[in-house]
């Protein structure tokens, strides 16, 4: 790959010549030009800036030596599979997806912008040549664009094969998977005070694989609720009585958790996925009807009635954020429903589609057997009261 700087201080970008970089560089992975923007002018003062037009504070970067720059950069075909990069507050979000896209690309050039910015002809000018993306690091304002420069061509370049010395180091890291990564630990087991924790000591990869995932989400949910909800450390779950106004949220949450149910079973008539939101508030009143709620939102539901009978209680409509499934919500919601039931009950109920392999595993689990058809495609299973 090869990487171009456009700046007014190029011994700002100096870093690219030291650790993994450098290497890279002097291996011939990278080829690294950084350019003084100043060698395209043509005055005796250097002049890469002026006024803005319409008045105001700073200066801004004149079109005309931009323009030369990427006359002479791309001559003799060097825009094929290049992208200009303009670093400026005013940019898309850097993230890990778009490192990944950049990584892609054979040619990266950097406009390193100063001041106010730069003229915005440039960036038109240079779209009507190449693919152009302006990117910021964040949402605060630096004095200039090589810091940005330099964090994008890191996040950049240790993605392309051969950068990092152990590939795998890549998989376990913040951002990908859409979660920071889990916290890290080295020798010695206990330092002042502070002790590795013993999973990681254990020797089994299935439980430290199994902890490392809750502590990524856990960190991700606490510190970046824009990557992952709350609500995914199901710290503090509340199961309560429902009320009249989760109805909405329940309308939502029926509708996301049947879909698999009908994928499972596509030639049967799904009726959480039919129901209308009036047909839901008659039952959200008339049967007992559990939530759980964490992190402020709905995350799970399950309802109990008593059948015509009078012995058994039928569970139904238990549902788990498909976000949140395989985590044990479900099987809380299922013995809240059947400790709700009255006294005198001999049997709980409860129907499930013939073809939800997964869901009869989690009930037989939980003691529930075969107990034929109710319809075709509708398996009934049924669990003595008092069963655990």
């Amino acid at each position: 790959m090869r990487l171009d700087y456009l700046t007014i201080f190029p011994d700002y970008l100096a870093p690219l010549q030291l650790s993994l970089p450098g290497k890279a560089v002097a291996s011939g992975l990278l080829d690294v030009h950084v350019h003084d923007l100043r060698q395209w002018t043509h005055d005796r003062h250097r002049t890469v800036d002026d006024t803005p037009y319409g008045g105001g504070a700073g200066m801004v970067l004149k079109p005309e030596p931009f323009g030369e720059a990427f006359d002479d950069l791309f001559a003799g075909g060097g825009l094929e599979g290049a992208t200009v990069v303009v670093t400026t507050p005013s940019g898309e979000p850097f993230t890990q997806e778009l490192a990944r896209e950049l990584a892609t690309r054979e040619r990266l050039v950097f406009a390193c912008g100063r001041y106010e910015g730069i003229d915005q002809r440039v960036l038109d000018h240079a779209r009507t040549l190449i693919e152009v993306r302006e990117v910021s690091i964040g949402d605060y304002v630096l004095n200039g664009g090589e810091v940005a420069a330099l964090a994008i061509t890191e996040a950049v370049v240790r993605l392309l094969p051969g950068f990092m010395g152990n590939a795998a180091s890549l998989v376990e890291e913040s951002h990908e998977g859409g979660l920071l990564e889990h916290p890290v630990y080295t020798k010695p087991a206990s330092w002042r005070g502070h002790d590795v924790p013993p999973v990681l000591l254990s020797g089994d990869h299935g439980a430290i694989a199994a902890w490392r995932h809750e502590q990524a989400v856990r960190r991700t949910a606490e510190r970046r609720p824009d990557l992952a909800h709350p609500s995914q450390v199901l710290d503090g779950v509340e199961v309560r009585l429902a009320q009249p106004a989760d109805a909405p949220e329940l309308f939502v949450l029926q509708r996301a958790s049947w879909v698999s149910e009908q994928h499972d079973n596509p030639g049967l008539r799904v009726p959480a996925l039919h129901e209308t939101y009036d047909e839901l508030v008659d039952w959200l009143a008339r049967d007992h009807v559990l939530v759980a709620r964490a992190g402020g939102r709905l995350v799970g539901a399950v309802r109990g009635s008593l059948a015509d009978d009078g012995t058994t209680w039928h569970v139904g409509r238990l549902m788990v954020a498909p976000d949140l499934g395989g985590r044990g919500l479900g099987r809380r919601l299922l013995e809240a429903a059947e400790a709700a039931a009255p006294a005198g009950v001999a049997a709980y109920e409860l129907f499930t589609g013939a073809g939800s392999a997964r869901n009869q595993r989690i009930y037989k689990k939980a003691g529930y057997r075969h107990a034929g058809e109710l319809e075709p495609g509708v398996v009934r299973m049924v669990k003595r009261a008092g069963r655990r």
